[in-house]
């Protein structure tokens, strides 16, 4: 391993010119060197972050909504979570999401880690929390979030993702998180 980078790898950005900017996305097309000096051009995708989060009860289940997701015309279980406002802490985002979109309050929210789900073509940072216990404040506030709600079994999960009902990367990265950290003996059953 090296000390520092080199950066003999890094590409140039000569130029971006915006195709596209709402409140939620902003399209670009980034005009690109390569080390060898090759260029192109490349569509650029910047999201607000967004805080997802994995909600645990005291009998070992997860918080999750299922819901069709148009863009890949399937039906998915997906973690709660939703895009944080630009005032706003990330963790009163999630504990606000899970609520809106669930109708439980989570009792704790701690952050577990952050990633971007495709550094390829866009900035979405994701960051991820896990709330420990939630209460059940009343049917949930958006009613275009989730057909249902369920607590699924920590130890199921796996089969879930295995048989493709979970494919959003924010959910598959927060489950198999929470499981390493499990196995590890960093969170108590």
């Amino acid at each position: 391993m090296t000390e520092g980078p080199a950066e003999l790898t890094r590409w140039t950005i000569h130029g971006e010119r915006v195709i596209d900017d709402t409140r939620r996305a902003r399209w670009s097309i980034a005009e690109v060197e390569l080390p060898d000096g090759v260029r192109f051009e490349q569509y650029v995708l910047r999201l607000p972050k967004a805080a997802i989060v994995v909600v645990l009860d005291e009998d070992d289940r997860v918080l999750m909504m299922w819901r069709h997701r148009f863009i890949i015309d399937r039906w998915v279980w997906e973690l709660p979570g939703g895009y944080v406002d630009e005032s706003e802490d990330p963790a009163t985002t999630a504990a606000r999401e899970v609520e809106e979109e669930t109708g439980w309050r989570p009792r704790s929210i701690e952050p577990l880690l952050s990633f971007q789900p495709m550094v390829g073509t866009a900035d979405a940072e994701n960051l991820l929390f896990l709330a420990r216990g939630a209460d059940y404040v009343g049917t949930p506030e958006d009613v275009n979030e989730a057909e249902r709600i369920d607590w699924i079994p920590l130890d199921k999960v796996l089969d879930y993702i295995a048989r493709g009902e979970i494919v959003g990367a924010a959910s598959v990265v927060g489950i198999l998180d929470v499981l390493a950290r499990r196995q590890r003996g960093e969170l108590e059953a």
